[in-house]
C-alpha cells in the first residue's frame, strides 16, 4: 500500500498525529496526580480509590474487543472523532459524581470511548500508510500518549489545587471536544476495508489471530507491562503523600516530570527493535524498569523519582515495542489484532490497580514493589518466546520501521 499523500493542514503530520494521540488519552491516567484528594472526598481507602480511577480500563478492555469484532464495518475517522465527542459527556458528568459507584461508572464509560478512539486511530494510521510511515506515525501517536501521561497528570493536579476537582473534570471535558474537533477537520477519510475481511466473520478473523503464537505472547506482554506500570504510579501517590516523604498536592504533581524523559526515548522504540529484534528490545526495556524497582523503596525524594523515571522509560519503551509489532505480526485485520492487544493490555492495568492495591492495604509498599517486579520478569519470559520464525526477521522489521 502507498504512502497517503498530505493531510490537508498545516501542522506537519507527525506532530498532528502526536496532538491526537495526546488529546485521545489525556484524561486516562490524569485522575492519579489527585489520588489523594479523591479517596478523602469520598472517604475510602486507597485500594477503593485506585480501582476507582482505574476503572476506566474496565471499559478500554471491553472496548477493545467490541472494536475488534466489528473492526471491519466501522468507519475510521468518523469513529475517531464521535467517540471523542462523546468522551465529554462522561467527563462533564464525574464533576458531579455523588458517590464512589457512580464516580466508578463514569470512569468505564470513558473507557469504553478512549479506547475506541485509541484502537481505529492505530488501524487508520496502519491502513493508511505504507510501512515506514507506519512506523514512523505509530510512533508519533504512542509519544502523543506519553506526553498525556506528564502533561494530563499536571493539569489535573494544579487545576484541582487551585479550583477544586469539579473544575479540573470540565476542563478535559474541553479537551475530549477538542480532540474531536482536530480529528474532524484534520484527518482525511480513510480508504476502504478490503473485501477478503469483510467477507470473513468475526470469529474467523479473532481466531486466526490467536492461532498466531508470536501475537498471543505480545497480548501477554502487554497484560504485564501495564500491570506493572499501573501498580505503581497508582499507589506510590500514597507513598509520595505519606510520611516521611510527605509532599503536597502541587508538589506530587511536579513529580510526574518522570515522564519526561520516556516522551524522548519512546520514540525509539521501532528503530531500536528493527536494529536488534523485538526480544532484546523487550529485554534491555523491562530490565531497565526492574532496576528502578529497589529506589522506589528508598525514604527520600531523589532516589524515588530516579527510580519512577527508570520504571516509566522502561515500560513505555516496552509498551511502543509491543504496539508496533502487533501491527506487524498481524498478517490480516489490524484493527482487529490492535483491539485484542488493548483489551488484554488494559485488563492487565486493572488487575494491577486491585492486586497491587489489596496487597498495597494489607501488607505494605515494599511487598507491592515485589509483585510488580514479579510482573515484569513474567513479561520478559514471554518475551524470551520470540523466536525468528515468529517474530519476522531483522531485516523485514528494519524494512518497515521508521
Amino acid at each position: 500500500m502507498a504512502a497517503s499523500s498530505a493531510e490537508p493542514h498545516a501542522l506537519p503530520r507527525r506532530i498532528l498525529v502526536g496532538l491526537i494521540g495526546f488529546l485521545t488519552l489525556v484524561d486516562l491516567f490524569a485522575a492519579q496526580a489527585i489520588l489523594p484528594t479523591l479517596a478523602a472526598m469520598y472517604r475510602v481507602p486507597p485500594s477503593s480509590m485506585g480501582v476507582a480511577v482505574n476503572a476506566s480500563t474496565i471499559g478500554m478492555a471491553i472496548s477493545g474487543l467490541l472494536v475488534a469484532l466489528l473492526s471491519h464495518r466501522l468507519p475510521r475517522r468518523g469513529g475517531i472523532w464521535v467517540s471523542l465527542a462523546l468522551l465529554a459527556i462522561p467527563t462533564t458528568l464525574l464533576a458531579h459524581a455523588p458517590d464512589l459507584a457512580t464516580f466508578t461508572a463514569l470512569r468505564i464509560v470513558q473507557g469504553l470511548f478512549m479506547s475506541a478512539a485509541f484502537t481505529l486511530t492505530m488501524a487508520y494510521l496502519s491502513e493508511q500508510n505504507s510501512g515506514a510511515a507506519t512506523a514512523g506515525a505509530l510512533a508519533a501517536y504512542i509519544t502523543g500518549n506519553v506526553a498525556s501521561n506528564l502533561v494530563g497528570r499536571l493539569i489535573s493536579s494544579s487545576v484541582a489545587s487551585a479550583a477544586g476537582v469539579a473544575v479540573n473534570f470540565y476542563v478535559f471535558a474541553g479537551l475530549n471536544l477538542a480532540g474531536a474537533a482536530l480529528v474532524f477537520f484534520a484527518l482525511s477519510p480513510a480508504m476502504a476495508v478490503a473485501a477478503q475481511e469483510m467477507r470473513r466473520t468475526a470469529v474467523e478473523r479473532i481466531a486466526a489471530h490467536f492461532r498466531n503464537s508470536c501475537l498471543v505472547a505480545t497480548f501477554g506482554i502487554g497484560f504485564l507491562v501495564l500491570f506493572a506500570f499501573l501498580g505503581t504510579f497508582t499507589y506510590v501517590n500514597f507513598v509520595l503523600a505519606a510520611p516521611p516523604l510527605s509532599l503536597k498536592s502541587t508538589a506530587l504533581g511536579l513529580v510526574y516530570f518522570v515522564f519526561l524523559p520516556a516522551m524522548v526515548t519512546t520514540p525509539l522504540a521501532g528503530r531500536v527493535a528493527s536494529r536488534f529484534g523485538p526480544r532484546p528490545t523487550f529485554f534491555a526495556s523491562l530490565g531497565l524498569a526492574l532496576v528502578g524497582l529497589p529506589l522506589l523503596l528508598a525514604g527520600s525524594v531523589v532516589p524515588v523519582v530516579g527510580g519512577l523515571v527508570l520504571v516509566g522509560v522502561g515500560t513505555f519503551f516496552a509498551q511502543a515495542t509491543a504496539t508496533g509489532f502487533v501491527g506487524r505480526a498481524a498478517k490480516t485485520d489490524r484493527a482487529a489484532a490492535s483491539g485484542i492487544y488493548l483489551a488484554s493490555y488494559y485488563l492487565g492495568g486493572l488487575a494491577g490497580a486491585a492486586v497491587i492495591g489489596q496487597i498495597y492495604d494489607r501488607f505494605g509498599w515494599p511487598p507491592a514493589v515485589g509483585v510488580v517486579g514479579a510482573s515484569l520478569m513474567a513479561a520478559a519470559g514471554l518475551a524470551a518466546t520470540l523466536r525468528p520464525a515468529t517474530a519476522g526477521s531483522r531485516a523485514q522489521l528494519a524494512v518497515q520501521a521508521a
